[in-house]
């Protein structure tokens, strides 16, 4: 395969884009503070199944699969990032339901119970450009899920 091939790229995206969206998102936590709600975790989860499937996909360049997979992925978590913007900008109702305590890092788990900070999922705790982190999120995962696709059926066609 080339070195500019299509779905080679498509493969590389494919891996990039969880690497950096749960870097970020890892920083932001432990390097600023910001506790994820549960609507953050499971644009997290959708990232670390790209992720894995991309791994997949860069060690098999020949099977198309894995990378339509980790495309897939990635559109999901852009879906739920789309939706948790939603919830946050107060454009729908979230789940009543969605909070997260954080008890990293405390020696008495009981203690760490009773005194963890209750994370609201309709709450913005950083924006920039008045853009949400689950608003970046959905830009990012869904310019990223359709770079992939659109690569990936580049690929597909026979070159003349």
């Amino acid at each position: 395969m080339a070195a500019g091939h299509p779905g080679q790229l498509a493969r590389w995206i494919a891996l990039a884009t969880p690497l950096a969206l749960l870097g970020g998102a890892y920083l932001s936590q432990y390097g600023f503070g910001l506790v994820p709600c549960e609507m953050c975790w499971w644009q997290r989860y959708a990232h670390f199944a790209a992720l894995a499937v991309a791994l997949v996909a860069v060690q098999q360049p020949r099977q198309a699969l894995p990378a339509v997979l980790a495309g897939l992925a990635i559109a999901v978590a852009g879906a739920i990032g789309a939706y948790h913007a939603g919830v946050e900008y107060h454009w729908w109702k979230g789940l009543t339901e969605c909070s997260a305590n954080s008890i990293a890092g405390s020696a008495d788990p009981l203690d760490a119970i009773m005194n963890a900070p209750l994370v609201r999922c309709d709450a913005v705790q950083w924006s920039l450009f008045g853009i949400s982190l689950a608003g970046w999120n959905f830009l990012i995962s869904t310019l990223a899920a359709a770079s992939i696709f659109l690569l990936l059926a580049r690929s597909a066609k026979p070159e003349p």
